[in-house]
């Protein structure tokens, strides 16, 4: 037997922690709508989602109330219509409140989002309090109807090791593991990822050193 050990890290939904703020309000769709943990919404936005009035550069605001490193923003549509109210959105994250935090680093854009449909973007750790849904040069409406932001208070990085085979499937043993630690961890609003190895692997074999016996020696 070898051991395996394998890096994974331990993300949360942090929007429903933070508060949140848009540019305007169209008819009671306040922007806290988009964090409320609803995220298919049957019917109206007006029951479910926030919704700025129509306006040029309509944006979007989360505050997470402190500094984090963010890893995935995931946003959910209105599922009635009007799918131009999430068509080309930057998602921006970043410390500075300039332009109404418009102005931070963008990682990512939306381009056409089906009615009722979840989209993700990978953000790789950006660092940033804030973080901002954003139509620019553009008169429109701007309605989300869930905005998650999946990431740490720090790089929150857990190693595990395990013992198996030399001969081990390694991409069997990573589905096995994940799906075990997401059964166990079911009840909590957290998300799970891999971390490459510097050899860019997830495992990374150790060799098992047996003890050595205690070596006696007396004197005559």
């Amino acid at each position: 037997m070898e051991g395996l050990s394998y890096l994974f890290l331990l993300l949360e939904n942090l929007a429903l922690k933070g508060t949140a703020v848009q540019s305007t309000t169209f008819s009671g769709c306040v922007a806290t709508k988009a964090i409320d943990g609803i995220r298919y919404a049957p019917g109206t936005a007006h029951t479910y989602c926030s919704h700025t009035g129509y306006e040029l550069n309509p944006w979007w605001r989360l505050d997470l109330l402190d500094y984090y490193y963010i890893y995935k923003v995931t946003i959910t549509n209105r599922g009635d219509c009007c799918l131009e109210q999430t068509t080309g959105v930057e998602i921006r994250i970043g410390n500075s409140l300039v332009n109404n935090g418009n102005n931070n680093p963008r990682c990512g854009v939306t381009s056409l989002v089906p009615a009722g449909s979840t989209v993700s973007f990978s953000c790789g750790g950006m660092e940033g309090r804030y973080v901002n849904m954003y139509i620019p040069n553009i008169q429109m409406y701007l309605t989300l109807c869930e905005v998650e932001v999946y990431g740490t208070a720090k790089k929150q990085v857990i190693r595990v090791q395990v013992k198996a085979a030399e001969n081990v499937d390694e991409a069997e043993l990573k589905t096995l593991v994940l799906n075990k630690l997401n059964q166990t961890l079911s009840d909590k609003d957290v998300m799970l990822t891999w971390r490459m190895q510097p050899n860019g692997k997830v495992f990374q074999k150790n060799k098992t050193v047996p003890k050595q016996s205690p070596v006696c020696s007396s004197l005559k």
